[in-house]
């Protein structure tokens, strides 16, 4: 009876510690979770927080004033300029600012501020394809060098430094002006098999160009920022804590890194966009960007930089609206990175 009875103490003892254990697994369990949702709450309060500081901030909002109508000008400009951009009045050739062409008029008797509009949407139309296409290149070879590592890591490396190495406007040149005939030539081949009146507009042919070369010149600064973010951000604590508990790969990605990755994302994306607009302007200026007579800035100011000494407005008023344009976004670049840069929450 008596060795019976001690054996019964052991087995409520062996019981009772593995009792304990489970509910201390449990208890680790549950902390992992309270930490993931802690995490969740911060990231949540870190968007709200930056909103607030975005809002109070005077030059962030002027620049973004100014990318918002530059955008409504590129989709609506078209439709509310009050001559179209092609018209010529061969009696009003190079007037000066009046009641009405409020802007004047070019060499060829052409409405400025209708250019300007037109202008608009060329200068949008490229800023987000361009820095969309760059985007996308930039994110899949940085998280390609960061998972894989090694022989990935070291190519996809010196290739962003050897981009990165040469001028970019210089670069952008050389491939706008090598891969124009082939792209032009491939359009008309399609318009020949398809006869489609979009491939029969030399337009696209110029758009399609200035695309591939501004994306050529930017993905290496979003490549290189994914990489430096997943590499840092996938052994933080949360990311840990997430893998202890048996979150999915897939959901540590869409909940946790990319979240918190998307701060300085941002705010790169959106110097990529004034960055785009000068690119453009610059390319245009050289001839081997947006040729016309379609409209674009720097293309207005090669047209009439002849004309500086004895027309100024003809230069001054494309320059200075690529200058508000481009300024204006940097402000708002300016802003969302102290809106959303966490060493600026915590003061």
């Amino acid at each position: 009876m008596r060795a019976h009875g001690n054996g019964s103490i052991g087995l409520k003892g062996i019981a009772t510690e593995e009792f304990g254990m489970a509910q201390s697994e449990s208890a680790n369990t549950a902390d992992l979770a309270l930490e993931l949702e802690a995490q969740e709450m911060k990231t949540r309060g870190l968007w709200s927080d930056a909103f607030r500081r975005m809002v109070r901030n005077r030059l962030s909002m002027a620049g973004f004033f100014v990318f918002l109508l530059l955008v409504v000008t590129a989709f609506f400009g078209p439709y509310l300029a009050p001559y179209p951009y092609m018209l010529q009045n061969l009696d009003r050739i190079a007037e000066g600012p009046s009641r009405d062409y409020l802007l004047g008029t070019d060499d060829l008797g052409r409405d400025m501020l209708s250019r300007i509009m037109w202008g608009a949407r060329t200068a949008g139309l490229v800023a987000i394809i361009s820095t969309v296409f760059s985007l996308v290149l930039g994110m899949l070879l940085g998280a390609v060098a960061a998972y894989s590592g090694r022989w990935a890591d070291w190519l996809i490396g010196r290739a962003i430094d050897v981009t990165m190495s040469i001028p970019q406007l210089l670069f952008a040149s050389l491939m706008a002006a090598t891969f124009r005939k082939p792209v032009a030539d491939w359009v008309d081949s399609m318009y020949e098999a398809t006869g489609l009146e979009f491939f029969s507009t030399p337009t696209y042919v110029d758009l399609i160009v200035v695309f591939g070369a501004l994306s050529l010149i930017q993905w290496p600064a979003y490549a290189r920022m994914i990489r430096g973010q997943i590499l840092s951000l996938r052994e933080k604590e949360f990311v840990e804590a997430a893998r202890a508990i048996g979150v999915s790969q897939r959901k540590i990605l869409l909940k946790h890194l990319i979240p918190n990755a998307l701060g300085p994302l941002i705010v790169l994306v959106t110097f990529g966009f004034g960055a785009a607009i000068v690119a453009e302007s610059g390319l245009s200026f050289l001839g081997v960007g947006v040729q016309p007579p379609q409209a674009s800035w720097g293309a207005m100011i090669q047209d009439n930089a002849l004309s500086w000494r004895y027309r100024p407005w003809l230069v001054a008023v494309p320059g200075l609206t690529i200058a508000i344009v481009s300024v204006g976004i940097n402000f708002l670049g300016d802003g969302l990175n102290d809106a959303l840069n966490p060493r600026q929450a915590e003061s």
